[in-house]
């Protein structure tokens, strides 16, 4: 690393981002020729084009390819790193902080701590931000560009993490659905999902009583599960404390599940770069104090 000119990353992500000499040079406030200039020392470096005329623009080589989204995360961890702060005052000092999270993390979690923000630390940014299916295979190199990531254990591990609160699992019916739910119901019934691959609660709950649930249809966000059940004859899981935001929006009943549902434990993830940071060890210390709020709500568990 000492051997290396750091300038050169953010010459390299202009430039594989931009694919033009010129428009990267103008996104770095450079003249062409000291871009030209860093082209020629990455080509050498890499032993590789990277940028290859095609007609009259440029193409990326596959190892351009590959290094476009690794010096987009390097500019983005070298930008925290140099974030970090010794000292914090939230009611005096700004920041911006980016959480991943599902839908139900922001509703849930979320909208509390973005009211937190604004009664004590109005120079506070928060930037709720869905989560993507990259997350599970590559959650460190992930959690290196944003301050945290709000998940249910059992998903990610290996990371530093504070607990927020727990939930209980219930299940959406639509409001004529007759009576409680049985276990055989949930085998013979349709459902709707949540349709994320690494966090498919009815799939992972269901498979340890042998059912294996008959999909009808697949949401991109929680919240959207009981307009799905509404008037139809299928049945959902849903978070209890999403549920009780969200079943005003449909014509549906909250049941209780006929089985005993693994509890949701919510957590909030970080990346250990940013361990020390004062800026982030304050926004750790608030969302613990939110999730103990959230915890001691009456009738919550």
């Amino acid at each position: 690393m000492s051997k290396l000119d750091l300038n050169l990353v953010v010459a390299l992500r202009a430039l594989l981002e931009e694919r033009n000499v010129t428009r990267a040079a103008a996104r770095l406030n450079l003249s062409q020729p000291a871009m030209s200039a860093a082209l020629g020392r990455l080509r050498r470096h890499f032993g590789d084009p990277l940028l290859t005329r095609t007609g009259n623009v440029y193409e990326l080589t596959p190892l351009g390819s590959t290094l476009r989204d690794r010096s987009a995360t390097a500019c983005d961890l070298l930008e925290r790193v140099f974030a970090t702060q010794a000292r914090f005052d939230p009611a005096v000092e700004s920041r911006e902080f980016t959480l991943l999270c599902s839908d139900y993390g922001a509703a849930v979690f979320g909208a509390e701590l973005a009211r937190v923000l604004h009664e004590e630390a109005l120079g506070v940014r928060l930037h709720l931000t869905q989560s993507g299916p990259a997350l599970v295979e590559n959650a460190a190199t992930v959690l290196s560009t944003v301050d945290g990531l709000l998940l249910p254990h059992g998903i990610i591990d290996g990371l530093p993490t504070v607990e927020l609160y727990s939930d209980r699992w219930v299940c959406l019916v639509d409001e004529n659905h007759p009576g409680e739910l049985t276990v055989d119901d949930l085998n013979r019934l349709p459902w709707a999902v949540y349709q994320r691959p690494y966090d498919a609660p009815v799939t992972r709950q269901l498979s340890m009583l042998g059912v294996s649930p008959r999909v009808e249809v697949a949401s991109p966000t929680f919240a959207l599960l009981p307009l799905l059940v509404q008037g139809t004859r299928r049945v959902a899981l849903i978070q209890e404390r999403l549920a009780r935001l969200t079943v005003g929006t449909a014509r549906v009943r909250v049941l209780p599940c006929p089985f005993p549902a693994v509890p949701v434990q919510e957590a909030l993830w970080w990346h250990p770069v940013h361990t020390h940071d004062a800026a982030h060890v304050w926004l750790r210390e608030t969302a613990t104090r939110v999730g103990r709020r959230l915890q001691e709500q009456p009738g919550d568990g």
